[in-house]
């Protein structure tokens, strides 16, 4: 139990300071954006209003996913952590397109000359905005990989997502301010690639989890030579793993003597299951069978 608390506590933690930075973001570009007259800043903004919102749907998901297991769902609810890492993905790839089509609309319009030429206002909310985002991508991802959090790690990619767009935004407005507004929509253009690459990664890892993909080969590996270390075992055969959530469930056949008797053979998947556990703190569960080892 101690762990779960762990994971949920570093979780809202960590996504309440994504709120808070991005509400202070969102107020400093938007009033940017008015005072220097600066489409792209404004567009930003709202970029990181709807982080706010994506948060939120993250605080949500881990929450319900932190519930016990009860009569209607025996292994937990971890799976619906994965779910609001899709809702996630979806938020993400919509923004990435409404970036490419605003900036394929700018690029195919070919009205350069009637732009409004930002000040110097907006240029510097893009820099604040690009250091602030980029910290807290980097502050969000590493306390994701330490609890294993698809949703987490989906909020991270959300920032960079906006530290990109205001990367695209300081060019649009140092090109604009320099005589080349071109260079905003394809700034732009270029982000939205970015963008959706980081959308369909988030969306097929948390899928992954979500239909019981095995483990990989070296977790696996190691899974074999912890039960192969067990008093009494004398060979695995089979060995089955799947993700769940951010969980992994095992179900494993090891081998023992045959004229062992019943309670011994207990004792013996009693230790296996008991040594997996505890050295992989992500196993929640762990199915034992002993089979008879083949011997002359």
């Amino acid at each position: 139990m101690g762990k779960e608390q762990d994971f949920e506590k570093t979780a809202m933690k960590v996504s309440t300071v994504s709120i808070v930075a991005n509400v202070v973001l969102t107020v400093l570009k938007l009033m940017a954006g008015i005072i220097a007259h600066s489409g792209a800043m404004i567009s930003d903004a709202i970029h990181s209003a709807s982080d706010v919102f994506s948060t939120i749907v993250v605080i949500i998901g881990i929450k319900i996913s932190r519930k016990e297991s009860d009569k209607n769902h025996p292994y937990g609810h971890e799976r619906l952590e994965c779910v609001a890492a899709i809702v996630l993905a979806t938020i993400l790839a919509v923004t990435g397109l409404g970036i490419g089509y605003s900036a394929v609309t700018k690029i195919t319009g070919g009205d350069y000359a009637g732009l409004t030429v930002p000040g110097i206002l907006a240029l510097l909310a893009a820099v604040l905005s690009i250091l602030v985002k980029e910290g807290m991508y980097q502050y969000t991802k590493i306390y994701a990989k330490k609890i294993d959090s698809s949703a987490l790690m989906a909020d991270a990619w959300h920032h960079r997502s906006d530290a990109l767009s205001s990367v695209g935004a300081l060019i649009g407005i140092a090109g604009a301010r320099m005589g080349f507004p071109i260079l905003d929509p394809v700034a732009s253009l270029v982000i939205c690639f970015f963008i959706e690459k980081a959308a369909y990664d988030i969306f097929m890892d948390a899928v992954d989890k979500m239909v019981d993909k095995a483990c990989d080969e070296e977790m696996e590996n190691r899974l074999r030579d912890c039960a192969m270390e067990q008093d009494g075992v004398m060979g695995i055969d089979l060995l089955h793993t799947r993700v769940f959530g951010n969980k992994i469930y095992v179900d494993i056949e090891i081998s023992a003597d045959g004229s062992k008797t019943l309670k011994e053979s207990h004792e013996i998947a009693e230790c296996v299951h008991d040594s997996i556990e505890k050295s992989f703190p992500k196993v929640k569960h762990i199915m034992v069978h002993v089979n008879p080892a083949d011997t002359p």
